[in-house]
């Protein structure tokens, strides 16, 4: 797999890497990029085969949100013989391996985790990166990962988890920092497993009675504003771990916008001044994309194929960051002229070792500008 597919003649200053769920993890957490939420009920397993979504990376069957209870073993039977279909199209070559998207599994609760698990079989291990675990916490953590740790004895492979961090007891201040230590207690045990920590912008938005529109960003709702700040807090000291950023729950796309016609933006200032790019829904999610990684989130969950090409695209990194970043991976220490400023080495090690890493799975750009051509047509 590799990021930028729906633009493949796309001039890149250095060429995005290849990926699968065997890339070294600390490399692998940084290519999660968009993640694509699918209802587990659906079948898509053609849309994999012939690469309907062309920036389509990684992906989530869910078994929770998007399925109705009584329709979870319907939907089991359903991601059983999607992992079926593949692994019998890559068993006679009319399916190849690097074009397999990271899949996940967002399961419902341990006891249905565990249910799913025992229908899998070794020929399915192989199409499977992880599981995603809604509402964990310090109650529930510790059995999503054990019985993860056991499928992985099992059939001798890597699966990884992913915690989705948007319990109530997340949400409300007198339980949170609690709460959030206990977990991360629970990730530090097991941290070879854990993949990535993904954030639920919505249900934080449920407890409160609020909800943002399309001209606003997560961080103007200050009750999951707060939140968002502690997890990032709590988890991501010293690149710890990489942590998603929230849904964006808005789509429309003007489909005949070829970006490459449009004047060359200096895209984060034309966004943050709210000049239109291209509509309010669009512009809203770029907008979201450029806070997401100023404070310090690591990809974003998707509902919605016309999402990808804008997450994906906004990791690429800008020449002039790569090459302060590299600056200051390869000097020992002190202080020097960088592209806009003063490099720290110290202060800026952390920083310097996210765009690097960025720069491999998602390719370094000439300028700001530049990504407006990288999204491609739409």
């Amino acid at each position: 797999m590799r990021h930028h597919q729906y633009n493949p003649d796309y001039p890149f200053i250095k060429e995005p890497i290849d990926f699968d769920k065997y890339t070294d993890r600390g490399l692998l957490q940084y290519c999660l990029g968009a993640t694509m939420y699918m209802p587990a009920t659906k079948d898509f397993a053609d849309a994999i085969i012939h690469k309907k979504y062309a920036g389509l990376t990684s992906m989530v069957m869910c078994f929770e949100d998007a399925c109705k209870e009584e329709d979870v073993p319907t939907a089991e039977e359903n991601c059983i013989e999607l992992l079926n279909k593949l692994a019998e199209e890559l068993e006679n070559g009319a399916f190849l391996y690097k074009d397999l998207p990271l899949i996940f599994f967002r399961v419902r609760t341990v006891e249905q985790f565990q249910h799913f698990g025992s229908l899998l079989k070794p020929e399915h291990i192989r199409l499977i990166t992880g599981f995603n675990f809604p509402k964990f916490n310090a109650e529930n953590g510790d059995a999503y990962f054990l019985y993860l740790r056991e499928l992985n004895d099992r059939f001798g492979e890597i699966l990884y988890g992913m915690p989705i961090i948007e319990d109530r007891s997340v949400a409300f201040k007198e339980s949170r920092m609690q709460e959030l230590f206990g977990a991360k207690a629970i990730l530090d045990a097991h941290k070879d497993l854990v993949l990535n920590i993904r954030t639920g912008g919505t249900d934080f938005s449920a407890c409160f009675g609020v909800r943002r529109g399309i001209n606003y960003t997560i961080y103007d709702i200050i009750t999951v504003r707060d939140c968002l700040l502690d997890i990032l807090n709590v988890f991501t000291r010293d690149n710890d771990y990489t942590v998603s950023g929230p849904v964006w729950e808005y789509f429309r796309v003007n489909k005949s916008m070829k970006f490459k016609k449009l004047p060359r933006y200096s895209l984060q200032d034309t966004l943050l001044q709210r000049r239109p790019i291209v509509n309010d829904a669009v512009d809203g999610l770029m907008r979201e994309l450029i806070l997401d990684q100023a404070n310090g989130f690591m990809g974003k969950t998707c509902i919605h194929p016309s999402h990808l090409n804008y997450i994906n695209g906004m990791l690429a990194v800008t020449k002039e960051e790569y090459e302060d970043a590299d600056q200051i991976m390869h000097t020992s220490g002190g202080v020097i002229k960088g592209s806009k400023g003063m490099n720290e080495i110290g202060p800026h090690k952390a920083w310097a070792e996210k765009i690097c890493r960025r720069s491999q799975a998602y390719g370094v750009i000439e300028n700001d500008s530049s990504y407006l051509e990288l999204f491609g047509v739409q």
